[in-house]
């Protein structure tokens, strides 16, 4: 079989979330029939038929629908390997690192600034460090709560304990202390995208086992804030967060049976970038200087 070149794989995929072979050609910038006839010779390569047609229907066969899928993850790795070397050829390659923004972005700058050679850090939102690693827009990123990403390379640089972040009118602002047990039933903020694992840690209940109840989708820190203070939810956070973020209308309670969270460094698994490793080295350097966060009391 010869080989499938990129260029058909996007005539494929154009046409099957197109499902009409006239709207793909138009939005390829090209006529129809040259399209027709490349995914004819398609078929023949591949040896099987990727769509069923009739004069009024398109549609996908099973075939169709396995090439479907496994030809965006083709393409996307063309498109990271592409970007990947255009960065390295810039003189000089400097190391793109992200974070989310607040404390760990404070990190990474004091991490940049020790660190001998050019670094360009890049603010990314909840959960799209991962995502920056994998298309190549990242090199490292400081992730928070690092899951289990088998693709990625992962140095854990330091754990704390997390804290109840509540209104100060909320039913549970009186306690000194709360339990994991306490948020069960209680709604808690919802990240967009976020995993059933993830949904379960925010809420603490990766340690009842007990269901997650949603609260107010959010999107950033300000306004998962705005979410407690106003009473609709509660939160789990780090204690770092609470300190960075002290407010009037918001109380921080002490969870002693939470499980901590933690702040590492993660990498494309097997990179063999020497800059990546003097970072990550670096960045042990600094956190081991850094004071640790302590346990909140009060609002």
């Amino acid at each position: 079989m010869d080989d499938v070149e990129v260029r058909e794989l996007r005539y494929f995929r154009a046409v099957a979330e197109e499902l009409n072979f006239s709207r793909a050609a138009e939005r390829l910038g090209m006529a129809q029939p040259p399209l027709s006839r490349a995914i004819r010779l398609l078929e023949r390569r591949l040896g099987v038929q990727l769509f069923e047609r009739t004069s009024r229907h398109v549609e996908l066969t099973p075939a169709g629908n396995v090439l479907f899928t496994e030809s965006a993850k083709a393409l996307d790795a063309v498109a990271n390997a592409v970007r990947r070397t255009r960065r390295v050829a810039q003189q000089p390659p400097a190391l793109v690192v992200t974070a989310k923004p607040g404390v760990a972005t404070e990190l990474l700058r004091r991490i940049a600034d020790a660190y001998p050679g050019p670094v360009e850090i890049r603010v990314s939102g909840f959960g799209e460090q991962v995502s920056m690693l994998r298309d190549g827009r990242a090199d490292v990123a400081l992730l928070g709560c690092p899951g289990d990403h088998g693709d990625l390379d992962v140095e854990v640089l330091f754990t704390e304990p997390r804290v109840a972040a509540l209104s100060f009118r909320h039913e549970l602002a009186d306690r000194s202390a709360l339990t994991c047990a306490d948020f069960a039933g209680r709604p808690t903020p919802c990240w967009p995208d976020a995993s059933a694992a993830d949904r379960a840690y925010w809420a603490g209940q990766d340690v009842t086992g007990r269901p997650v109840t949603p609260g107010p989708v959010v999107h950033d820190s300000a306004q998962l804030l705005e979410t407690v203070a106003l009473g609709q939810a509660i939160a789990l956070l780090p204690v770092s967060f609470a300190e960075w973020h002290r407010r009037a209308d918001i109380v921080y309670r002490p969870v002693g049976d939470a499980t901590p969270y933690s702040l590492a460094l993660a990498w494309p698994a097997g990179a063999r970038d020497l800059r990546i490793a003097g970072f990550v080295r670096t960045a042990a350097e600094v956190s081991d200087a850094q004071p640790r966060p302590g346990a909140v009391q009060a609002g």
